[in-house]
């Protein structure tokens, strides 16, 4: 779950500013204070999460409100704040925060994600998976991949595998070769016994790793011994699980493994 949220969270932060506002059509001159100002909100939001990636929360908040200083209506503020106070662990101001950024601008697929991830790291998964699809709902979003891919793993943490795999494949489609939806497709194809679907997706996966593009978390070393296993391929079963020992001791992975082979 907390892998997850940080996954997440990092998407969210690098693309907060996927748009940009326009002026109404009635207005017949951009006044420069009018400008200054646009160009001082995104400033400030912008080095208020720089902050926050830095870890510097008291100093991402007080640049944020900065802000909202100048105009108390900036959905993106709203939206930063959210951000800060869930890595914070104020959770209740987190909500409060998303919520306001998703009433200024309901069409936002960013906001929607974000407070997706909020809610599915609080274990509100019905309520979370509602957000992530409508995130996914827009196709000019620019991490609408990453939004399908939330998306596959809330509805499968509530036990909707066939919409989970539909979200999954989906997140392939609309945001490339994504390692973690190889994986968890990896393992849903293999749980339904759809044997040459899961190594297909396994088989991407283990590109990427051997391309160097990505490396093998505790849950794509546990689908890899799974499927050698099914294939009997007792020496790639015991590389990985070799691997998972020494890298991931203390995951729940290694646990299943540990069970399993006794």
């Amino acid at each position: 779950m907390n892998g997850f949220r940080v996954v997440v969270l990092s998407v969210l932060v690098l693309n907060l500013y996927a748009c940009t506002n326009v002026q109404t059509d009635d207005q017949k001159y951009v006044n420069k204070n009018t400008v200054s100002s646009e160009a001082a909100l995104e400033a400030y939001t912008r080095l208020g999460l720089q902050y926050l990636r830095g870890g510097d929360t008291s100093s991402a908040k007080s640049s944020v409100q900065r802000a909202l200083e100048i105009r108390d209506d900036y959905a993106p503020a709203y939206n930063a704040l959210g951000l800060i106070f869930q890595v914070e662990d104020e959770k209740g101001l987190a909500e409060q925060y998303y919520r306001k950024a998703i009433s200024l601008d309901e069409k936002s697929a960013m906001f929607h994600n974000n407070y997706g991830a909020f809610l599915f790291s609080q274990q509100r998964y019905e309520e979370a998976c509602k957000q992530l699809a409508i995130a996914t709902e827009d196709p000019f979003y620019n991490s609408r991949g990453q939004a399908f891919e939330n998306l596959g793993r809330c509805l499968n943490r509530i036990g909707k595998t066939a919409e989970a795999i539909s979200a999954f494949e989906r997140s392939l489609k609309t945001g490339g070769r994504r390692p973690q939806a190889l994986v968890e497709l990896a393992q849903l194809y293999l749980d339904a016994n759809q044997i040459a679907n899961a190594e297909g997706y396994y088989k991407e996966f283990s590109g990427l790793v051997d391309d160097k593009r990505v490396s093998h978390s505790a849950k794509s070393l546990w689908v890899g011994i799974l499927i050698a296993r099914m294939n009997n391929d007792v020496s790639t079963a015991a590389t990985y699980a070799l691997l998972l020992k020494n890298l991931y001791p203390a995951s729940e992975e290694y646990k299943s493994y540990k069970e399993s082979a006794q």
